[in-house]
């Protein structure tokens, strides 16, 4: 007989970790600032054909996985069924034991589906069945799912040319705030095949033509104004392993966008330039808007030209890239600064060796009456797991101010990743437990229990909002 995984306790040693979390942040509701989801699903409460569909299909975790245990692609992203595609899942998961989609996916069966055996090969067509089956019952909608995760507040990624209707429709008939952030990579995409057909369609959607510089950043001004109205409040970039920082010339970087606006090809030297200057431009806007600027720093995306293709950019086979040049990023923050345009900015590392820069950094810029102007976010990516969440943890608490912390974030597309809230708080209230049993931290309810409730809600709730 299976011992469960998924009880009470988990991850709480001992009555102060118990108390902690049962008494101070299971209860408290969630602020997602940072998620793929699709606000249409959350607007529709769209209901899932099955539970592949729901969780396999679209989750470049799992699929990193099963490439890792030989499964082939077609039966990963390619034409296998759904049932196929999901019981290739069900013969991996035995194999992650001690890989988070082990715990993740345990408790997300649990939660979800009240299911609470391990999914194996053997068990694979039961919880096939009991999942569809109960996917096809009512409260088990998009929204129904976010609202068994306490999700109080979602925050979307979308692209500057996204529609944005149905962010609203969700506020207003499913009971959820949804806000899009803007994602604003393809804003500065210019070495990418695709930027030319995207500026094309970005032309288009825009009310003037667009013949210089000037006129590419009027027309973002004029569509970051809808997300605005919209409700936004972060917009988020990509700054990948290899970003390097300095100040363009803004006459150069003029004649290098006429440049490739007449179909000549740049250098990467003048790409780095262009991209530079816009981020500065950027950034002031979104300052201006008050808009949260989140920067996710160090991924090394182009790995196999193979994977790429068949799977798309983002197939789960990025690695971590290499540390990232902090002189960059101070001189970029320090421009940004001096112009008084500055914003709120959550930093995001894939590369661990970073965390203590960017804990150390959160003190180095700073604006009066605003608490933690510079936010070292929660583990990212490889690292939301419980070694690496644990880190940011101890590393921001070392360098920084926890209390500060605006704790965790999906960053996921699929809705059942909203299990990843309990996740980290049953992670902090055991790691606040074990300061205070080695005498780091008094064992005083009032100043341990507010820690917990503002790292799990109240923080980033009104960071956001103020």
């Amino acid at each position: 007989m299976q011992k469960k995984c998924i009880h009470k306790n988990f991850f709480l040693q001992n009555s102060l970790t118990e108390e902690l979390y049962h008494t101070m942040a299971k209860s408290l509701p969630v602020v997602d600032y940072h998620n793929h989801l699709n606000p249409k699903d959350i607007a529709k409460n769209r209901r899932f054909l099955n539970i592949s569909e729901a969780w396999v299909m679209h989750d470049p975790y799992k699929h990193r996985a099963m490439r890792i245990c030989g499964v082939s692609e077609n039966g990963i992203t390619g034409n296998a069924t759904d049932r196929e595609k999901f019981t290739n899942w069900a013969k991996t998961v035995p194999k992650t034991l001690g890989n988070p989609l082990f715990l993740w996916s345990a408790l997300e069966l649990k939660r979800i589906f009240g299911i609470e055996e391990f999914l194996s090969e053997k068990n694979a067509m039961n919880v096939w069945d009991n999942c569809n089956h109960q996917l096809q019952q009512e409260g088990f909608g998009t929204v129904d799912i976010l609202k068994k995760f306490n999700a109080e507040t979602v925050c979307t990624s979308d692209d500057l040319l996204d529609d944005l209707s149905y962010h609203q429709q969700a506020t207003k008939e499913q009971g959820i705030q949804v806000f899009p952030s803007l994602r604003g990579d393809s804003i500065l995409a210019f070495e990418l095949p695709g930027f030319k057909s995207w500026f094309t369609k970005f032309e288009n959607q825009s009310t003037q033509n667009i013949h210089n510089l000037d006129d590419y950043k009027s027309a973002i001004i004029a569509q970051i104004e809808k997300f605005s109205v919209a409700g936004c409040l972060l917009a988020d970039h990509s700054l990948d392993s290899g970003f390097i920082f300095n100040i363009p010339i803004e006459k150069v970087i003029a004649e290098t966008f006429k440049k490739w606006l007449n179909g000549n090809e740049l250098t990467v030297s003048e790409i780095f330039q262009l991209k530079n200057h816009l981020l500065i431009f950027l950034g002031e806007e979104y300052a201006k808007l008050g808009w949260v600027l989140q920067l996710h720093i160090g991924a090394q995306r182009f790995t196999s030209s193979r994977l790429r293709k068949l799977a798309g950019p983002a197939g789960g086979f990025a690695t971590i890239g290499k540390s990232c040049d902090i002189a960059g990023f101070c001189s970029f923050f320090d421009e940004l600064e001096k112009k008084e345009y500055l914003p709120k900015i959550i930093l995001y590392t894939l590369n661990p060796a970073d965390n203590e820069p960017f804990a150390t950094l959160t003190g180095s810029y700073a604006e009066d009456g605003v608490p933690g102007k510079i936010q070292f976010g929660p583990g990212w990516w490889y690292n939301d797991q419980y070694e690496g969440i644990r880190k940011q943890l101890i590393d921001l608490s070392s360098y920084g101010l926890l209390s500060q912390f605006i704790g965790m974030t999906t960053d996921s597309r699929s809705v059942f990743s909203f299990s990843r809230h309990e996740y980290f708080r049953r992670i902090l209230c055991n790691q606040i437990g074990q300061w205070v049993k080695e005498g780091l931290m008094p064992d005083d309810m009032d100043l341990i229990g507010g820690l917990v409730k503002d790292i799990s809600y109240f923080n980033i709730k009104n960071w956001l909002f103020k």
